[in-house]
């Protein structure tokens, strides 16, 4: 079945791709309330695919935000059930002016489509529908396929967990299907079993009740935004660990024996900071930089912005400054617990000469898979016939929060099947995704179906 599915693609490269670029080109930003429209739209064009796919019963469901495009094709009610879960909302653009072309107009340069969503997640998830439509097109398909494809991931998936919990029944399925992270590299192929949690916070700290002029006041009134400086600073100690009280408590370290296993993992430094311009790297001391961004646990500004900060000059004391930041967990850290430590440490950090509010805007859960299930054994074989190698169990340094909601509400695990490399710069300016990732992907999801039906 292997090479009629790859010679599928290749007969179907073109217009995959063109459908993938029509894709691209709706300006799904979900973050941005001038783009609802577009959000809209977006669902309904995967809601056109699907059902040119083969897909029954496609339809846009209701949230209080934007719709989940729900799609299915039930074979047979004895045959498992897989529901490929992705998400059509992608990251804000800015800064505009580091594009090398309009990122909503995808272009081909070097075999790599460049647009926004290009990798994540239009582009995967992309390569799950095409695959199915291969699969049920040519009656390959051995199981039922569920499709849940929500609008808000990149806000945090805030409607999920309810639409998940009012259709409990509709969404029953034996495993979930997810292309939403990476590989290694080409030569290595890989599948997450791990991604860190997150607890996103944003801060503001208020001085004066107006703006005030600098020369007047300056050096008598505490300036807010070099206040929120100096509580940045605390954060971190010198040895860039966290400074919040009760950060580590929870925290899963790992044996000495699971760090050279971890170390084991194919890593280029040099490679590594040649893709994204530093000289050297920074991190939480006595650990490897595959460590930092794996198994331990992070905190990072986000943004920062106060005061006068167009063009020209203006000498003012800000009233207010602000500030996002985001923690990354690992096993065992609750994000709802962390999110409570952060700020009632930042509050005590804070000297009487402002005030401060803290905001919990979103965060999830850890993710930790076996790596001994049918699933993953199925995608296991499917990467190392595509790829020619067996992929490694990886530790993914993102985090997609509705994992943990997937176990904890509908009772199911999840496969994460990504093919991503790093250098696709996602969330950045330039995002891509080559075209052989692309098509690979598509040979080989089709190949786990194969393999994960197997009696």
């Amino acid at each position: 079945m292997g090479q009629f599915i790859k010679t599928t693609i290749e007969s179907n490269k073109d217009r995959f791709i063109n459908e993938l670029f029509e894709f691209l080109r709706i300006p799904s930003i979900s973050s941005s309330s001038e783009h609802k429209e577009f959000m809209i739209k977006t669902a309904e064009y995967l809601k056109e695919r699907l059902i040119e796919a083969g897909a029954e019963k496609a339809k846009l469901m209701p949230t209080k935000g934007f719709p989940v495009v729900y799609a299915e094709k039930m074979i047979n009610p004895s045959y498992p059930t897989v529901l490929v879960y992705g998400h059509y909302d992608v990251q804000p653009i800015d800064p505009i002016e580091l594009w090398k072309n309009p990122p909503f107009e995808p272009i081909i340069i070097n075999e790599k489509i460049y647009a926004r969503g290009a990798d994540d997640d239009k582009g995967q998830m992309f390569m799950q529908i095409k695959a199915f439509e291969i699969l049920n097109k040519n009656n390959l398909l051995k199981c039922n396929v569920k499709f849940m494809l929500e609008g808000e991931e990149e806000i945090g998936s805030v409607s999920l967990e309810a639409f998940c919990k009012e259709n409990k029944e509709l969404l029953k399925a034996d495993i979930i299907l997810v292309s939403d992270t990476g590989i290694s590299s080409m030569e290595n192929p890989a599948i997450t079993v791990g991604l860190r949690g997150i607890s996103y916070m944003e801060v503001e700290v208020t001085g004066p009740n107006r703006d005030l002029h600098s020369g007047h006041y300056g050096g008598a009134v505490a300036n807010p935004i070099n206040i929120l400086c100096n509580m940045i600073a605390k954060l971190k100690d010198a040895d860039n660990k966290i400074t919040i009280p009760g950060f580590y408590d929870d925290v899963v370290v790992l044996t000495e024996e699971e760090r050279r296993e971890y170390a084991k993992i194919p890593f280029d430094l040099g490679n590594f900071k040649h893709e994204i311009g530093i000289s050297n790297i920074n991190g939480e001391k006595n650990y490897t930089t595959l460590e930092r961004t794996g198994i331990r646990p992070a905190l990072d500004v986000n943004g920062i912005w106060g005061g006068h900060i167009t063009e020209g000059s203006k000498t003012v004391i800000p009233s207010k400054a602000y500030a996002k930041i985001s923690m990354r967990l690992i096993p065992n850290q609750n994000h709802e617990k962390i999110a409570k430590l952060f700020e009632d440490y930042f509050k005590t950090i804070a000297p009487d000469s402002v005030s401060v509010k803290v905001s919990y805007l979103h965060g999830g859960n850890p993710f930790l898979s076996p790596n001994n299930t049918k699933a993953y054994l199925a995608a296991s074989k499917a990467y190392e016939e595509v790829f020619g190698k067996k992929p490694l169990g990886v530790r993914g340094g993102g985090s997609i929060p509705i994992i943990n909601l997937f176990e904890e509400v509908l009772g199911l695990k999840s496969i994460l099947m990504g093919f991503g490399l790093e250098s696709d710069a996602i969330h950045s300016p330039n995002e891509n995704f080559p075209i052989e990732n692309f098509l690979k992907g598509i040979e080989t999801i089709s190949a786990f179906y194969n393999y994960y039906t197997e009696s």
